[in-house]
């Protein structure tokens, strides 16, 4: 079932809710330049488990509303907090991929985690999706500032050499194309505007604000997300699991769907 939240004024987020009788909760917060469609071959899968599962669009993505403003984390995490309210979740599994990791990071920091029970972070570009003096971990910033030229400049080729970069096993054409949809379903400049979020924000102190077990899944060839992120992650969250995707790039959730759909499922429980 499939609705719309309003979280701010002409700001409207759309909501796929499925099996949503069930107690056992997780809302999904994808990455970018996706939507709640990222996680179709979950959404096929969970439910039949007794899971309820909650997709949303971020704003500018998706079917969800488009303003030109909008993108920062804050913000970002005060859209996931009004649709917590409206859908008066409790007790549930927050759980994002990418920088939707970093935004349900910066919920628990920013909004003391409310109503989150367990956090699950996959391939999360977390706590800094760029190289910092004395984090030597993530992209350099030159290159992010060069995806940025290329959205303005030819945004879909820019979203076909990142559908090749995303994955790590071969992907069919039809497969590819239905990725590269996704991307192009987003506004450019809302495109533009969280990616500008990515490189310009951290998270090193929201870590500290996380007092929930949390479930930590990551591709050992992701080239988006690189792997000492999530070995970073786990030294800073307390009460933290990681377990590595051996066979995955940054899309572990499609390339080792069995394993990562039983992962989640194993930890919430």
């Amino acid at each position: 079932m499939g609705y719309y939240v309003k979280v701010a004024s002409k700001v409207n987020i759309y909501v796929e809710d499925i099996n949503p009788k069930s107690h056992k909760t997780i809302l999904f917060v994808h990455g970018w330049p996706a939507n709640h469609k990222l996680f179709e071959y979950q959404f096929n899968v969970l439910p039949s488990m007794g899971y309820r599962c909650i997709g949303i669009d971020l704003r500018g993505f998706g079917k969800s509303d488009k303003p030109w403003n909008g993108y920062s984390y804050d913000r970002m995490a005060d859209d996931i907090r009004q649709i917590v309210k409206a859908l008066r979740l409790q007790h549930f599994t927050l759980a994002g991929h990418s920088v939707g990791g970093a935004i349900v990071i910066r919920y628990m920091g920013r909004h003391s985690g409310y109503g989150v029970s367990k956090l699950a972070l996959f391939g999360a570009a977390a706590p800094s999706f760029i190289k910092r003096p004395g984090f030597p971990f993530g992209l350099e910033a030159k290159d992010v500032n060069t995806l940025l030229g290329q959205i303005y400049n030819d945004r879909p080729k820019m979203l076909a050499d990142f559908t090749n970069m995303f994955f790590h096993q071969a992907l069919t054409k039809p497969f590819s194309d239905w990725f590269f949809q996704l991307g192009l379903e987003a506004a450019g400049h809302s495109t533009a505007g969280l990616l500008n979020s990515l490189r310009d924000e951290i998270l090193f102190a929201d870590l500290k604000r996380i007092h929930v077990p949390t479930l930590i899944l990551h591709g050992n060839h992701d080239q988006i997300c690189k792997p000492p992120l999530a070995s970073f992650l786990h030294q800073g969250i307390q009460n933290s699991k990681l377990v590595w995707f051996e066979h995955s790039g940054h899309g572990l959730f499609w390339e080792e769907q069995k394993k990562f759909t039983q992962e989640l499922a194993n930890f919430i429980g």
